[in-house]
């Protein structure tokens, strides 16, 4: 029986756990808050504690596929740090993907990046991320399992859109002129993830690919666009130098690239479902309609 191991069930990771259950998987995976327990269960998933160390253990001893999806912090992988030999005894373990960023890239002035662009940019993040690529590079290649890195781009779907921070009334339209990037709906993370599993490719090899949608775009615009398919007022514009933003949001603006999702269309035969933010935003305003009672 196939069986994926996640570290992490965060929201990415859920949403590729769901395809494969769907497909007669068994999907486990790990947590922090207990509190998750019960409803991630009832979902179909076998959820555990990330500190309870015989179950992790146990269930990365009978895992087939392994996703990696917790951040890396200041210490470095806190999977790597904690379960390090439990991998490299996993016998059964043939599989491993990890859930990185474009951050690693940094800033480029709005140039164009692809999978082969020089890594390592300016900041504390884009530096642990890369090192945590590189351990699970190494790792895989002790370990004799294939490696694929997902570089993804700005994260949205469901109950991650402008349309609930509309709601939340924090909605804003910080102007950074020049500024422009990617964004990638969950569920073609999903199916990108799912596909790379899937394709053979040769043993022990490491792949890259950039998970990001057609078409990279000033941040204002997609809230423009967002409040004009709800009929929502305009938030004001905001100076970016003005703006109030958490050091991690800040950075997030400074990553100023467009970035090249060629290879996940090549080499793994996907098709987006939605290609800008303007086909996932018509998607999710659908939604969004109906659970304020609106046509």
């Amino acid at each position: 029986m196939n069986r994926l191991f996640i570290f992490g069930l965060g929201y990415s990771a859920r949403a590729i756990g769901h395809l494969f259950l769907e497909a007669g998987w068994q999907v486990s995976g790990t947590i922090r808050p207990a509190a998750k327990l019960a409803s991630l269960k009832e979902e179909g998933f076998t959820p555990v504690l990330f500190s309870d160390k015989p179950s992790v253990e146990a269930a990365l001893k009978s895992a087939t596929q392994c996703l990696v999806s917790i951040p890396p912090d200041e210490k470095g992988d806190p999977a790597l740090e904690a379960y390090r030999e439990a991998l490299l005894q996993a016998r059964s373990l043939r599989w491993v993907g990890y859930l990185s960023t474009i951050g690693v890239y940094g800033g480029l002035d709005g140039a164009w990046a692809d999978e082969n662009t020089p890594v390592g940019g300016a900041g504390v993040r884009s530096a642990t991320r890369v090192e945590a690529e590189r351990a699970w590079e190494a790792l895989c290649r002790e370990r004799k399992a294939s490696l694929d890195i997902f570089r993804l781009a700005g994260i949205y779907g469901p109950g991650r859109s402008p349309f609930d921070r509309f709601r939340a009334g924090t909605a804003r339209r910080i102007i950074k002129p020049g500024q422009v990037f990617n964004r990638i709906h969950v569920a073609d993370i999903a199916q990108t993830v799912t596909a790379a599993m899937v394709k053979d490719h040769a043993a022990h090899e490491t792949r890259i690919f950039n998970v990001a949608d057609d078409e990279p775009a000033p941040p204002q615009d997609v809230i423009e666009y967002a409040a004009k398919l709800i009929g929502a007022p305009l938030p004001p514009e905001i100076p970016f130098e003005k703006a109030d933003l958490s050091p991690m949001a800040r950075s997030f603006y400074e990553g100023n690239k467009r970035i090249r999702n060629d290879k996940i269309k090549q080499v793994l035969g996907v098709n987006l479902k939605y290609p800008t933010y303007r086909e996932g935003l018509r998607a999710l305003a659908g939604a969004e309609r109906r659970r304020v009672g609106r046509p």
